[in-house]
């Protein structure tokens, strides 16, 4: 049975120190949405254009497409051709780099949640802090932006998993939610496939069961504060923008 939710959203995920993972993470939870019926719009705001690269290949090994639509933005066009097309998708997954740009200052303008991973590894407070900062100052833009942040890579057990934990517990403007993703192979098996871990054969049942954790997580607090508002989610005015944007993928 497919796990969709009742919400709708604009996801990005983020942050500003680099290989912490985030292109694994968008890509996985926009083809786990994709597949469970929803029509999802990713947008590489990256200036590796990994989550691009992706996409190519997923549509290159698979007959029907990726799945869902990839394009590619940067700069101020992030925010409004997010706004533009937010009526046509049921969500928007937006991948930025691993520093603070323009790109990722705009998505951040219109999104809903910011899904920021840490590597317990390479853990640092002056990142944590910068990152925090840069909540806090778009959240007076976006009042709605809800802060994620959880363990990526993690290890098994260990004391860097319970430092890195305590530290994002007490971190102002983010909130830590306790569904870590492993350091497993499957994932990066699954990416040089141009695939969500979930789809692999045969299968990781860890990294499947660590993937769908989070991405319930993302969704059901989202449906939570949709039914709050009453209203739902609200994405402003769309109007029309000249950008250039190649795109990658399709329906």
């Amino acid at each position: 049975m497919a796990y969709i939710g009742d919400t709708h959203m604009i996801l990005v995920a983020g942050g500003i120190k680099g290989g912490s993972g985030k292109t694994t993470v968008a890509t996985n939870l926009a083809i786990i949405r994709a597949l469970q019926g929803c029509d999802v719009l990713l947008i590489d705001a990256d200036d590796q254009e990994t989550a691009t690269d992706f996409t190519v290949l997923r549509n290159e090994r698979r007959a029907d497409g990726a799945g869902y639509t990839s394009i590619k933005l940067t700069g101020s066009a992030v925010r409004t051709e997010t706004l533009r097309l937010a009526a046509k998708y049921d969500d928007i997954v937006i991948d930025t780099g691993g520093r603070d740009t323009s790109s990722q200052r705009a998505a951040l303008t219109v999104a809903d949640v910011l899904l920021v991973p840490f590597v317990p590894r390479s853990f640092d407070v002056w990142t944590l802090e910068k990152v925090a900062a840069l909540v806090a100052e778009m959240q007076t833009v976006n009042p709605k932006l809800t802060a994620l942040t959880f363990l990526n890579r993690a290890d098994p057990r260990g004391q860097d998993n319970v430092e890195a934990q305590e530290v994002l517990k007490e971190t102002h403007a983010l909130q830590f939610i306790d569904t870590p993703l492993g350091a497993r192979k499957a994932f990066s098996n699954a990416a040089a496939l141009g695939m969500a871990v979930t789809e692999i054969r045969p299968s990781d049942p860890k990294a499947d069961a660590e993937i769908l954790l989070l991405y319930r997580s993302i969704v059901d607090r989202q449906s939570i504060s949709a039914l709050t508002k009453g209203a739902g989610v609200s994405y402003g005015s769309r109007q029309e923008t000249t950008t250039q944007r190649d795109e990658t993928g399709r329906h």
